[in-house]
C-alpha cells in the first residue's frame, strides 16, 4: 500500500478558497459564506489599529463597501496541509480598487474543509 498524498485535500481547499475569491469579486457575501465556519474570525490592521472580530464583519463589508470587480485577479500563492489542518495565502488584485494579501487557517470538520480564521494585509494604493 502506498502512502497517501494530499492531492485530494489540496483540490478541496482550492474549491473553498475559490468560493471566497468569487464572493469578493462579485461583492456578494452569500457566495463566500459556504467557505467559512460560522465561528470564523477576521483580523487586520485598519488606520494603524487592530480591526476585525467575527466573520460577519467581512460579510457586512463585502455587501456594503465593495462593488463587483470583474477585473479582479486572485492567486493562491501557497497551501500547507497536515492532516486535518491547513493554511493558505491568497493575493488579490483590484477588488474594488484594493489589493490584499490574505492568510487563512482551515480545518477539516466533518469531512469538509472550512476557513476558521482570516488575517489580511491591505496593500497601499499606488
Amino acid at each position: 500500500m502506498s502512502n497517501p498524498t494530499y492531492v485530494q485535500e489540496y483540490n478541496a481547499i482550492v474549491e473553498v478558497l475559490n468560493k471566497y475569491n468569487e464572493g469578493g469579486a462579485k461583492a456578494n457575501s452569500a457566495l463566500m459564506k459556504p467557505a467559512f465556519n460560522e465561528k470564523a474570525t477576521i483580523f487586520g490592521i485598519e488606520d494603524g489599529k487592530l480591526a476585525g472580530g467575527e466573520i460577519q464583519n467581512l460579510y457586512n463589508a463585502i455587501d456594503t463597501v465593495f462593488r463587483p470587480s470583474p477585473e479582479a485577479k486572485a492567486a493562491i500563492v501557497r497551501i500547507d496541509i497536515v492532516g486535518t489542518a491547513a493554511s493558505a495565502r491568497v493575493d488579490t488584485d483590484n477588488i474594488s480598487g484594493f489589493c490584499f494579501t490574505d492568510f487563512f487557517n482551515l480545518l477539516k470538520v466533518d469531512g469538509q474543509w472550512t476557513i476558521v480564521s482570516k488575517i489580511y494585509h491591505t496593500h497601499p494604493s499606488a
